[in-house]
């Protein structure tokens, strides 16, 4: 398995996932649901990311198969969570209640969509084409340390930035991500209709 190895793999896969969980992008949403009282527990939400990521990894195709669920569904059904939480986040208004207990937040939307989404799990399967599987996974796993890393820093981000620019961002990447929502929603809709037309 080790014997595989190759560095410009693992960092392909790593950039790949990155890109696609954005980590950085979802500092707003985080710290919007921190001004909501809401508790978010990063090793919580990351490891449950990652558990989602190899369950999908191992077995994603089986495990929709087993509930009757294609990947586009599943991709519409993330869409329309990302969709409330970009409403929430451009009106300021709580409308994901923190339902789940003290840590809800740390494992939806947190683990499922922001890092652990319809898009990252569909990239991590469609890697395994391309890639030795053990470069994938330890791209996978710098990934989820990053994820960590920034989730555990989030006082101290937003010490740095302020909350006006706070504020501003929060509005700028809620119209983003109710745009990402929507293209998600009809690029998938599109395929299901096409289905079942």
């Amino acid at each position: 398995m080790f014997g595989n190895l190759n560095f410009i793999e693992i960092f392909s896969s790593f950039i790949v996932m990155a890109a696609i969980i954005d980590i950085f992008g979802s500092i707003p949403i985080f710290m919007s649901m921190k001004e909501q009282n809401k508790t978010i527990k990063a090793g919580q939400a990351c490891l449950t990311a990652l558990g989602l990521f190899l369950a999908f990894f191992f077995a994603g195709d089986a495990l929709l198969k087993l509930f009757g669920i294609d990947k586009e569904s599943f991709a519409v059904a993330g869409a329309f969570v990302l969709f409330v939480l970009a409403v929430e986040m451009i009106l300021g208004r709580e409308i994901i209640k923190n339902e789940g207990g003290k840590d809800g937040a740390s494992i939806v939307p947190i683990a499922f969509p922001l890092i652990a989404g319809p898009g990252a799990l569909t990239a991590l399967l469609s890697l395994r084409a391309d890639y030795a599987v053990v470069n994938i996974l330890i791209g996978l796993l710098l990934n989820i340390l990053l994820d960590y890393v920034v989730i555990r820093s989030l006082d101290k981000i937003q010490r740095i930035m302020g909350e006006n620019l706070i504020f501003i961002l929060r509005k700028f990447f809620g119209v983003i991500l109710l745009a990402i929502a929507v293209n998600m929603f009809v690029n998938n809709i599109l395929v299901i209709i096409s289905r079942v037309s």
